[in-house]
């Protein structure tokens, strides 16, 4: 195919779910897209937009309800098998055998795609090397990190070479160390084997990398065209403000994002909060909203514009609240909620960790580990996937014993009271751990009854919550939109009114526009006094802490305010948590490297 074909050409594309009952609205709703060949092309979104079902039209796997689709010059409803024997697809959970070798599932997939025997040694080498895993090909897949088995996947998913390579969110989930080595490997593929590539992604700074970006929302193509042409909508509306000493950023943060009628849009980074205005503003309402800070432009960024375009989409009236978001503000009373009482006998931390060690037979997953954590703190947990913080977050939460040293959570040592901790504290999975086939109510109703919770102030707990979290009642949980399964997610952790929240990677894989309304939900709770611990592989999310800590290789690297786990990073350039995270996690590589090969030994 030459270069100036489409390598997919899609014409008013329909794709409808349950079309029998005349009621679903589309997945898919008229699309027409052109994605050049031999080029990064990114799908950018938010859930629901209707992004994984067009790749799973692209490679054959379901049927258009209606309108027209070309992959690689054919087309795929008339010939399926030319296509998927073309293309590579690695989807949001790529299927790897646990309990087979990192070469045991490279073969397995080389005999899948039917790859001859005599060029396999030459491209499993090739793939290896590509992924730096060639000193790991005899470790069971079950055995490797997060960023590992994400690798090993994309090499699985390229033990033949394709002419197209679609990647459904490849990088959720996975640690910024990981996320850079995993884009690498990709634009080394377009750059030196001129491959197509279609990705989905929540990241905009990794749509940022792409030549094309296709921003979709309701099975619709709302903009399209280069990163540079899409930055240039929000041009003249995007402006910085450095947060006071005094006033914690995510604060400020909260103060923008609630200006409903002013500013589109409010993040912090580097110390400063990052907004987006309406178009009708003046400099004076900016000021008066700011107060004892002043805004200052600044160029705009591809999540500006994307920001700004579902603002469009998702809130035409800025004085009207958007309730699909999940967001619990100032308007539904969250200290109606909770509200946690700090009296002259809570002066101690928390959370209180002294010399905590984990091992697995000879692994030590976390080594003597000290910290605490302050009543009313936002605390982040941050570390590379195997660093040990997944072990540590247990281990705070009681669901895991530590094999030694001193754990105190909420007034109660967890070697002794476990039970007793797990009472005053509230948990929120990493993926929507609730029962889908039970209602609203009835997994308010178990999880209740789990935390302890009976007879009348059970219901009374349920009735209120219902109530504050704007939750329908009778509700299948599993049909939920995810705005609505991240509400009841949260409503179950905080139903027993716990003194500390523990939130494992709540916003994995979810879109900016529901990241913004989970962190004002988590900004209000604070001020209600709630304690909250959170694991986060978006470094954003560390701007919103008090404080944070990197773990590595179960050891703790770093500890401070944002600010100040900037500047360890030990480079005045730096100003992004995430160049941050990756510098310090390398020079400690770095010194452990040169420690235990000293100068004059060989490898």
């Amino acid at each position: 195919m030459s270069n100036n074909q489409g390598v997919v050409i899609a014409e008013q594309l329909v794709k409808t779910f349950d079309e029998e009952s005349g009621e679903a609205n589309p997945a898919l709703d008229g699309i027409s897209i052109t994605i050049e060949s031999g080029k990064l092309t990114a799908l950018v979104g938010p859930d629901g937009a209707g992004k994984t079902t067009f790749m799973r039209l692209v490679n054959g796997l379901l049927k258009p309800t209606s309108g027209k689709l070309l992959v690689l010059g054919h087309d795929v409803v008339k010939h399926p098998q030319l296509v998927q024997d073309k293309i590579s697809y690695m989807p949001q959970r790529f299927g790897l055998y646990d309990d087979l070798s990192v070469m045991e599932n490279l073969n397995l997939y080389a005999d899948l795609h039917g790859v001859p025997h005599n060029i396999r040694n030459e491209r499993f080498q090739r793939m290896l090397d590509m992924t730096d895993m060639a000193k790991f090909t005899q470790r069971l897949a079950g055995n490797l990190s997060g960023g590992m088995k994400q690798k090993l996947g994309l090499a699985c998913t390229l033990v033949r070479s394709p002419d197209l390579l679609l990647l459904d969110e490849p990088s959720v989930g996975v640690d910024p160390l990981s996320r850079r080595d995993l884009w690498n490997i990709v634009e080394r593929l377009v750059e030196q084997e001129q491959l197509s590539v279609i990705v989905n992604t929540a990241y905009m700074d990794e749509a940022q990398r792409c030549a094309n970006v296709f921003v979709m929302h309701e099975g619709k193509v709302l903009s399209s065209g280069t990163p540079e042409q899409l930055k240039a909508q929000a041009n003249g509306l995007t402006y910085s403000a450095r947060t006071p000493n005094h006033l914690p950023t995510r604060e400020l943060q909260a103060r923008l994002i609630d200006a409903k009628t002013l500013i589109v849009d409010a993040v912090p980074k580097g110390g400063e909060v990052q907004f987006i205005t309406h178009k009708n503003h003046t400099v004076e309402e900016l000021q008066s909203l700011l107060k004892d800070t002043s805004p200052v432009s600044r160029d705009a960024s591809l999540e500006d514009a994307f920001m700004l375009m579902l603002h469009q989409q998702t809130a035409p009236d800025p004085n009207e609240r958007d309730n699909q978001s999940g967001a619990i503000t100032d308007d539904d009373s969250l200290s109606n909620i909770i509200q946690v009482e700090h009296g002259p006998e809570d002066s101690e931390p928390a959370i209180k960790v002294k010399n905590l060690v984990r091992k697995f037979a000879d692994f030590t997953a976390v080594a003597s580990t000290s910290f605490d954590v302050a009543r009313g703190e936002i605390f982040g947990l941050l570390g590379p996937n195997g660093a040990g913080k997944t072990t540590t977050f247990r281990m705070l939460c009681g669901l895991l014993p530590a094999t030694s040293g001193e754990l105190n959570v909420a007034g109660h040592n967890l070697r002794q009271a476990r039970a007793k901790a797990r009472t005053r504290i509230g948990y929120v999975a990493q993926k929507f751990a609730l029962y889908g086939n039970l209602s609203v109510t009835e997994n308010l109703r178990f999880y209740g009854g789990a935390y302890g919770l009976r007879g009348k102030h059970l219901k009374q707990r349920i009735a209120h919550t219902l109530s504050q979290f704007n939750l329908p009642a009778n509700a299948r949980s599993g049909d939920l939109p995810a705005g609505y399964k991240q509400r009841l997610a949260m409503a179950t952790g905080l139903l027993h009114e716990p003194e500390i929240l523990f939130l494992d990677e709540p916003t994995s894989g979810i879109d900016p526009l529901a990241r913004r309304a989970f962190w004002r939900t988590i900004t209000e709770l604070a001020k209600c006094g709630v304690t909250i611990i959170i694991t986060t592989h978006f470094m954003e999310e560390a701007e919103y802490c008090d404080r944070i800590a990197i773990q590595d290789a179960g050891r703790l690297l770093a500890l401070g305010t944002p600010a100040e786990v900037r500047n360890m990073a030990g480079d005045e350039k730096i100003h992004d948590m995430n160049q941050a995270f990756i510098a310090i996690v390398e020079n400690d590589r770095a010194k452990r490297k040169d420690h235990s090969n000293p100068q004059g030994a060989t490898a």
